[in-house]
């Protein structure tokens, strides 16, 4: 069994927001809270709703899964090209592939463990977690070319909050 992120904050092009959220508006620090759309939105199911704790919880809730709260709401970093203009060329870029212009950027870490602040750390806490893809910098890595894998004991480390 892999370790579930918590909902990540959804870094989106600042001129993209109003597509996929209720909300105008910069967020450049991730400081506002807003709802997504009703279209983008996954309602439960009846026998979803019968669930009860994690088996809940890890019912996809929006189109963007990843970044989308039981509730329906996601904590915003809009990307602007003056102020972050590398960040927003990695979005524009993969809007032009996906047409989606949103990718994770949050506090990096899962339950319990402290915050990444190395690349080793995004490293182990990237394979120790269902993410498929992580960047650091001008570097792309995906999971499944990997061929150096975690002590799995890592995961033990740390007490659950």
């Amino acid at each position: 069994m892999s370790i579930r992120p918590r909902p990540f904050a959804p870094a989106i092009l600042a001129d993209d927001v109003s597509q996929f959220f209720d909300f105008t508006g910069p967020s450049p620090y991730m400081l506002f809270v807003a709802n997504v759309l009703v279209e983008h939105r996954l309602e439960l199911t009846a026998d979803q709703e019968q669930l009860f704790g994690i088996e809940k919880l890890n019912i996809p809730r929006s189109v963007i899964p990843a970044v989308t709260h039981v509730d329906y709401s996601a904590r915003l970093q809009t990307v602007h090209p003056e102020t972050n203009p590398l960040f927003h060329a990695l979005l524009s870029s993969f809007k032009k592939i996906t047409a989606t212009p949103i990718l994770v950027n949050t506090s990096f870490n899962v339950r319990g463990e402290p915050i990444v602040c190395t690349p080793e750390d995004a490293f182990r806490c990237f394979m120790g977690t269902e993410l498929d893809i992580l960047v650091i910098g001008r570097c792309i890595l995906y999971k499944d070319m990997q061929s150096i894998r975690p002590d799995p004991s890592f995961k033990e480390a740390y007490e659950l909050d």
